[in-house]
């Protein structure tokens, strides 16, 4: 019994599937005992409601027939333009997931469903926006074919809702299949089209909406965003937590991370912060501890971070407890005697307990194309890169630094030793930059000293700023520093695009999946202006259009999949109509039956390859 219910507590999407069943027994049981109105349809845990009380409103609305007909001729051009990139977009993510050893969380199954709180990145927080977003979307969808059957003459026989128990996951509407048959192929291709349509320009509102004056009344709080504690962490034991800002270090204000970092660095090996949680401040009294929470393979050390942070106690036989007594003890001393805490390796691996090794900034590996190896550093090696240009290396902030110094171009001697632990020299010509100004010797360098990453507090931000300047805000300068988005939010269609990628950031690069305003995350930003009377209630509205936009685009880009019944699907059955017509056929019904039937059967093998076919072929031993 015991072992159920542990099962139960771990699995949402077990109980989830129990509630859906649980529900479909109690809505046939209804209907059966013909409780349910003639409206309301039930088919398992398939509910669908049916009315035609929104006919005398769409005979009203598509007085302007040539309008919403110029309209729905631009979007099916767009249509036509989206099925062709979905085409490619799911056979290439198909060859890609087939190709991928390990899948990507965007990969799993569960994943492709948009329930929050089953899908990895949708959290059940902002359900009821989501939820919101969706019934509008498909009411937006279907209403607009409505609207275009009125337009083009067509009838309509009934429309409505469908939901999948509780939560609505459709529309749709009937129209007349003889009136429809007797429409020329243009007006059903219109039709068809006006879905798709109706969701672009409903997420083109949205989100002028959302990156005008909604998100720009919302400004980054003052102190430094905590998004992640590390475990065992000195921060953890003075219970900081994620959510809190710190607003201030031995009594002195911080308001940004640059001089929270900066007052950190300046205080002892006891720090006093103050945290506000959004119900208030609290002061704590932290004892820092310098650790290593991560490491690179192959590091000088020997070190390996399973779970848990290792202790370094001292350096060169001083104590040491923080990162600047670190860089203190080593000095300018390419190789320095480190002693770790081997109590502390219960969830680590260490080599031994004190090891001399060259302190400097870890670099990966050698690029093939880059100035580096050009030069003979070998690929795939790891370098402890000490000095460039005769000027000390210690970290790989002062790797940057130095780089960023030198003109493209210079030569430079590059200073380092191999992973055999010998010295070496490399008269390197600096290649530009690629994301910065400065000099770029061609290698990826893990952050920390020597492969290992320090830390002496224990908290990692969250770039409140950076987000909000991703959603047409003011993150405040220097917000998006360390974020590679170079001018994405410089246009409209940039902003859109980085809307879209923002819940799975994790997958994008960042370092966190953004899901709205919602939670702890609330207690990052602060409301200013006109909306300042609103309080919460602007998050609230900030991401009813998040999300609502973010569903829309995806309900139209789902609907341009050339498969059957998808309105691609329909709108490809127009266009082989059209094509076929043209060509000396002899059966021209079986000609594009082959084309509809054959784009939608590759569609469905790509759609089960993207989810289903790592597993697949691992079942079939082939991976």
């Amino acid at each position: 019994m015991n072992a159920l219910t542990d099962l139960f507590a771990e699995n949402t999407l077990l109980w989830v599937l129990t509630g859906v069943l649980a529900y479909s027994a109690a809505a046939i049981w209804l209907r059966n005992r013909g409780v349910l109105p003639d409206s309301v349809r039930v088919s398992g845990p398939v509910l669908t409601l049916r009315t035609l009380r929104g006919r005398v409103f769409l005979n009203r609305l598509a007085a302007p027939k040539r309008l919403w007909r110029a309209v729905a001729n631009l979007g099916l051009g767009g249509a036509l333009v989206a099925m062709v990139g979905s085409f490619l977009l799911i056979l290439s993510s198909a060859l890609s997931a087939i190709r991928t050893a390990q899948p990507s969380a965007i990969q799993q199954p569960q994943n492709f469903l948009i329930i929050p709180g089953v899908n990895d990145f949708l959290p059940l927080s902002v359900a009821p926006e989501i939820v919101a977003g969706l019934a509008v979307a498909m009411v937006v969808h279907e209403g607009a074919h409505g609207l275009l059957c009125r337009v083009e003459g067509i009838d309509i026989e009934s429309m409505g809702l469908v939901f999948f128990t509780l939560l609505p996951v459709g529309a749709f509407v009937e129209p007349n299949e003889e009136a429809t048959q007797e429409a020329s192929r243009g007006a059903r291709a219109r039709m068809f089209a006006a879905g798709v349509t109706a969701n672009t320009v409903l997420t083109v509102l949205v989100f002028a909406l959302l990156f005008g004056p909604v998100v720009g009344a919302i400004a980054p709080a003052p102190g430094y965003a905590v998004g992640e504690v590390t475990p065992e962490s000195p921060a953890a034991t003075a219970d900081i937590a994620h959510g809190d800002r710190l607003v201030a270090v031995d009594g002195a204000s911080v308001d940004t991370a640059e001089e929270f970092e900066a007052a950190l660095a300046d205080a002892g090996e006891t720090v006093s912060v103050t945290a506000d949680d959004g119900d208030g401040e609290r002061t704590a009294e932290v004892d820092r501890e310098l650790q290593v929470i991560g490491s690179a393979g192959g590091n000088p050390l020997g070190v390996t971070i399973e779970s848990e942070p290792v202790a370094i106690t001292s350096v060169n036989g001083e104590p040491v407890a923080t990162e600047g007594q670190f860089l203190d003890a080593v000095g300018d001393a390419e190789r320095a005697t480190v002693t770790v805490d081997i109590d502390d390796a219960a969830n680590a691996t260490v080599d031994a307990e004190t090891a001399e090794i060259p302190i400097g900034a870890y670099a990966l590996g050698a690029q093939e194309d880059g100035p580096l190896h050009a030069e003979g550093a070998p690929l795939g090696e790891p370098l402890t890169i000490v000095s460039i240009d005769g000027e000390r290396v210690r970290n790989n902030d002062e790797l940057s630094a130095v780089l960023g110094e030198r003109d493209p171009g210079t030569t430079v001697e590059v200073v380092a030793y191999g992973p055999d632990d010998e010295r070496v020299s490399y008269d390197v010509e600096l290649d530009p930059h690629p994301n910065r100004d400065g000099g770029f010797v061609g290698v990826s360098v893990f952050p920390g000293s020597s492969g290992l990453a320090l830390d002496d507090f224990g908290v990692s931000e969250y770039p409140a700023g950076a987000y909000l300047e991703l959603l047409g805000g003011d993150g405040g300068e220097g917000a998006s520093d360390g974020l590679a988005i170079g001018g994405l939010t410089d246009s409209p269609l940039g902003l859109v695009f980085a809307s879209l990628i923002l819940p799975l950031g994790s997958l994008f690069g960042l370092p966190f999946n953004f899901a709205g305003f919602t939670g702890e995350v609330t207690n990052f930003y602060a409301v200013e202006g006109a909306f300042a009377a609103l309080g919460g209630g602007t998050f609230l509205l900030a991401n009813l259009l998040f999300w609502t936009g973010w569903i829309n685009i995806q309900l139209a880009l789902f609907n341009c999949l050339p498969a059957f019944p998808l309105d691609g699907g329909r709108i490809l059955r127009m266009v082989a109509e059209a094509v076929v017509s043209r060509v000396p056929v002899s059966d021209r019904h079986a000609a594009v039956r082959t084309i509809t039937v054959s784009s939608g059967l590759v569609m469905l093998a790509g759609l089960v390859m993207m989810i289903f076919g790592n597993q697949i072929l691992g079942a079939l031993g082939l991976l």
